[in-house]
């Protein structure tokens, strides 16, 4: 079974649906350790009387249900790309080349960027409340390691990052199983006390939630603040949906992470009906004594497992915008041989460490982290709405009346909460936007730049049947072996073979002009990877080659692809050669002067491309230009 194939058997499918627990459920299963404590003990919390019990709880039901159940489960999980979810699939569906030829595409494009940029501050932000939610379960028991609690945090998410060059593979194998004890658990603690308090079920009609936000006004609505962090994973969901395909992630839902969640959340509306303000922290609450200590244990395993899947999606998505052309390179080492996508990107991990630790002593707690987490969350969702209603439009062929009517509602919500949480903005709101915003820049100012630097290589390329008629005449001298050079333009020859050619005035006996595409697609198979081979005669060929955006392309495996077709090259006699750019800082026009001083950094700073396309160094050539930007 592949990657994104559909489960082939019954117990495929029953394993698929344990895996999806750990690693796709793991941030909104870890949700309510601080969702309820935020509605009712947070800054905007409210009190704690029966009527405010049920409305908030009829508020978390139906979040649920539409934002998880319908808008998800039921419609964005039809927008896949070959299977893989995602604000870059989205893109990817829409192909940003195309649609950036019109002034709306080009904005489509760019709310894509900021909904993905959101998205890397919730994996940041995840680590950290997750785990502080956690540790802080301690001081349920007891009161001596309460000045700790922060240190004690970073302690095990520093652990957490220092094992990630180790692969997920074997942590992975357990996630699944792990989570299932973790629902299982929430879910039995969380039924003691409905069958205490049975009429805290009264909270599924959703006449209690009208009546609470009715009858709280602005209050109310400011609560739905904290509300929202009952489906902060429903973005995660989506994004992961290609590691497990559609029917074991909705299986997992209904049958174990939904009923446990409720059975959970309604547990604790009923610890707080029996004991009103007595009750300090509801989801500890729900046991007593020696128990708070075991249950502190499984809550911090599941939350260092919620951390572990936002760790390994930003993995994916630097990955994507690499691929894509929205970031530069950096360096990706895969950890297992058997799976493609577990991979370990160190400068994405690095960076993540410092921020979770910064946000850790920063913020201190779970309940001032919570004011951070909303407006990443729902804005990427009202993103990921508007991005469908384009899939739908385009690609579906959708009317405008159901397409417009269905987005329309799923806005009210995601719009309803993403208001609700801007009054958060000064009390840590705009951590999220911040980081996102560095991100965005980041993005945004790598594709400017590239496209820059593109028109500039255009400039300096020769076109390839003018370069070829004057080799005709020109006779050069001819070395033994092959030369590979690698070009983003199929169609010229590359500036680099025309800056060996001028210096060296002697060219290989074979030369292979390699192209290296990224399709619109999350993989490309091995047999489909080398696109066009072309005999262009006097030695030259012109080979074009395709890598899905959730692959690292392999030039070594593409020269055996190659041989496969005929075209033998010897190892030891092959050369790649590279060109080096040295950018140099003008005042012209395409990007602000600091705009481009932020590219040449990330340029100089971008892996090497012998390195992203795991060519053995002791066989690369470099040949260095000077471009003015």
């Amino acid at each position: 079974m592949s990657a994104h194939g559909q489960p082939q058997t019954r117990s495929d499918l029953a394993k698929l649906s344990v895996a999806a627990l750990g690693i796709v459920y793991g941030d909104i299963g870890t949700s309510p350790l601080y969702a309820v404590k935020e509605c009712f003990i947070g800054e905007h919390g409210t009190e704690p009387t029966p009527a405010s019990i049920l409305g908030i709880l009829s508020l978390f039901f139906w979040a649920l249900t539409l934002v998880i159940v319908v808008k998800y489960l039921t419609f964005v999980m039809r927008a896949d790309n070959e299977g893989e979810g995602g604000t870059f699939a989205l893109l990817a569906l829409l192909d940003p080349k195309k649609i950036e030829k019109k002034r709306s595409g080009v904005v489509l494009v760019l709310l894509g960027l900021f909904g993905a940029s959101l998205l890397s501050g919730e994996g940041i932000i995840t680590p950290a409340i997750s785990v502080l939610g956690a540790v802080e379960g301690l001081g349920e028991a007891t009161h001596v390691l309460d000045d700790y609690v922060p240190w004690i945090a970073i302690a095990i998410i520093v652990g957490l990052f220092i094992i990630q060059k180790r692969g997920t593979g074997g942590v992975g194998a357990i996630f699944g199983p792990a989570m299932l004890v973790w629902f299982g658990t929430i879910a039995f603690i969380g039924m003691r006390w409905i069958v205490k308090r049975p009429d805290v079920l009264f909270a599924l009609n959703p006449a209690h939630a009208v009546s609470f936000l009715v009858h709280h006004g602005m209050h109310g609505f400011l609560v739905l603040g904290s509300v929202v962090l009952c489906i902060t994973g429903g973005e995660a969901l989506y994004a992961d949906m290609g590691h497990f395909g559609k029917s074991p992630i909705r299986i997992a839902w209904y049958s174990v992470v939904f009923p446990a969640l409720l059975v959970n959340y309604f547990g604790q509306g009923a610890l707080l009906l029996e004991h009103g303000k007595a009750v300090k922290h509801p989801f500890f609450g729900l046991v007593d004594g020696f128990w708070k200590f075991p249950l502190v244990g499984l809550a911090t395993v599941a939350a260092v497992i919620a951390s572990q899947a936002l760790i390994s999606g930003s993995f994916s998505l630097a990955r994507a915008a690499v691929q894509l052309g929205f970031f530069p390179r950096v360096a990706i080492k895969h950890t297992s041989g058997m799976s493609e996508g577990q991979i370990y990107v160190p400068e994405i991990n690095w960076g993540l460490l410092v921020a979770c630790v910064a946000l850790v002593i920063g913020f201190r707690s779970s309940s001032r982290l919570a004011a951070a987490y909303g407006i990443a969350v729902t804005g990427t969702m009202s993103i990921t709405s508007i991005l469908f209603f384009s899939v739908a439009r385009t690609r579906w062929k959708w009317g405008i009346l159901p397409a417009a009517s269905l987005v329309g509602l799923f806005l009210v919500v995601d719009l309803s909460f993403f208001s609700a949480n801007l009054h958060k903005l000064s009390s840590g709101g705009w951590v999220p936007l911040a980081i996102g915003s560095v991100v965005f820049t980041v993005m945004t100012t790598w594709r400017r730049g590239r496209a820059l630097l593109a028109m500039r290589f255009i400039d300096q390329t020769l076109p390839l049947d003018v370069f070829m008629a004057d080799l005709d005449s020109m006779k050069p001298h001819r070395v033994q072996g092959t030369a590979v050079f690698m070009t983003s333009n199929p169609k010229g020859a590359p500036p680099v073979l025309l800056h060996h050619f001028k210096h060296n005035k002697t060219l290989h006996e074979q030369v292979l002009l390699l192209s290296i595409q990224t399709e619109h697609v999350p993989e490309v198979h091995r047999d489909a990877r080398v696109v066009d081979l072309v005999d262009l005669g006097h030695g030259f060929y012109q080979v074009r080659a395709a890598y899905g955006f959730m692959q690292t392309p392999n030039v070594l495996e593409l020269m055996d692809l190659l041989a496969e077709r005929g075209l033998e090259t010897r190892k030891t006699d092959t050369s790649f050669f590279l060109g080096r750019e040295t950018l140099l800082i003008t005042d012209g026009k395409g990007l602000a002067r600091w705009r481009k001083m932020l590219f040449a950094f990330m340029s100089r700073n971008a892996r090497p491309a012998n390195a992203f396309f795991q060519i053995p160094p002791n066989r690369v050539v470099e040949l260095g230009t000077q471009i003015e930007l």
